[in-house]
């Protein structure tokens, strides 16, 4: 398959060019979608969602409960409905706390520290209550816990790990987009919660319905379990799954349908599941300008420009108050590689998700 071909496909199974009817089925269909950058994270399901829904949109399905945003895997935060967290969290949990163990002993954070630090959010958060990150930070204060530095984050991804906490509804902000949300507890927050017969075979084919044509390395990357376990899920996803050529697959059920006339240009957010969910970034990007995306020393990954699945350029812009109604500006790899009135069009589509 080549280059031209798995561009193409994975466009559709990326739901880009096969849009999805609501925020939520968009979400269920990628499973997890990085949102590190909570703005982008949102763009991330507004641009596979048909009929242009807004910032309030997704954040209406926040604040309904049907999705939620956590550390899911990698140490990453990703949206994710809220109904698969708990079995998401059964495959990668555990791992995600022993890759921390080191960062946690030099922070003096032991399983008591954390055992008190649940207590204590319990006991905050019990009936429904919510509450900022800072409000949550004040609660282990006052419990005797030490949030200074890095501590309390790393108190936060522990919580977020077991299960304990999620990211729920988003916390309002004047005369700009919400940045952050109210942490619940999931007990409380979650009712719907799903548990698949096999959730590891499960995990690999809701990646290659996702991002197919892809592979068992993608998917280790992707999932950051251990390949051997990657290899263990794709051999269980069995007829669930079709191989296209030596090592990618697709999904053996019926695919999205593509919809006609989607924009040839697309603006899609920083940390980008079409871009940065591969082994080998170079299918949708010239290898010469990956580093200009990242991820940068930093961990950034910038917002990309798309045309047709391949990424030529990128873009910037800001959320802050009194600037987030700004143009967006765009940076080409390569001047012309796409017309000026189809990249206005695609950021322009960015700026009225996030102002309307």
């Amino acid at each position: 398959m080549d280059d031209t071909t798995v561009r193409s496909e994975r466009l559709r199974s990326h739901r880009l060019t096969a849009p999805a009817p609501t925020i939520l089925a968009a979400a269920e269909h990628m499973l997890a979608t990085q949102a590190q950058e909570f703005w982008g994270g949102r763009w991330a399901i507004a641009s596979r969602t048909s009929g242009a829904p807004t910032l309030r949109d997704v954040d209406a399905a926040f604040d309904r409960g049907e999705i939620v945003r956590s550390w899911t895997m990698r140490g990453t935060i990703h949206l994710i409905p809220s109904r698969d967290l708990a079995w998401v969290l059964s495959l990668t949990g555990a791992r995600q706390v022993r890759q921390g163990a080191a960062i946690h002993r030099r922070e003096g954070i032991d399983d008591e520290t954390v055992a008190r630090a649940e207590r204590a959010a319990r006991a905050a958060l019990r009936g429904g209550d919510r509450l900022t990150r800072r409000e949550l930070f004040d609660v282990f204060e006052l419990a005797g816990l030490d949030t200074s530095g890095q501590r309390g984050y790393h108190l936060l991804t522990r919580l977020s790990a077991i299960p304990v906490i999620v990211q729920g509804p988003v916390v309002p902000r004047e005369g700009a987009p919400t940045r952050e949300q109210y942490f619940v507890l999931v007990d409380d927050w979650i009712g719907d919660a799903v548990a698949p017969a096999d959730p590891l075979a499960e995990f690999f084919v809701r990646f290659i319905a996702s991002h197919g044509p892809a592979g068992v390395r993608d998917f280790a990357w992707w999932s950051g379990l251990p390949l051997r376990a990657a290899r263990r899920a794709a051999e269980s996803a069995g007829e669930r799954i079709v191989a296209v050529d030596e090592d990618r697959f697709v999904v053996a059920a019926a695919r999205p349908r593509r919809r006609p006339g989607v924009p040839p240009v697309l603006a899609l957010p920083p940390f980008e599941e079409y871009y940065l969910s591969y082994a080998d970034r170079s299918v949708p990007c010239a290898p010469g300008f990956l580093a200009v995306i990242g991820p940068s020393m930093n961990g950034i990954v910038r917002p990309i420009l798309v045309v047709h699945g391949e990424v030529v350029g990128v873009w910037q812009h800001s959320v802050a108050v009194g600037r987030h109604a700004d143009d967006p500006v765009p940076e080409l790899f390569v001047p012309g590689a796409a017309g000026d009135a189809e990249i206005a069009e695609a950021l322009d589509r960015y700026r009225r998700f996030l102002t309307a």
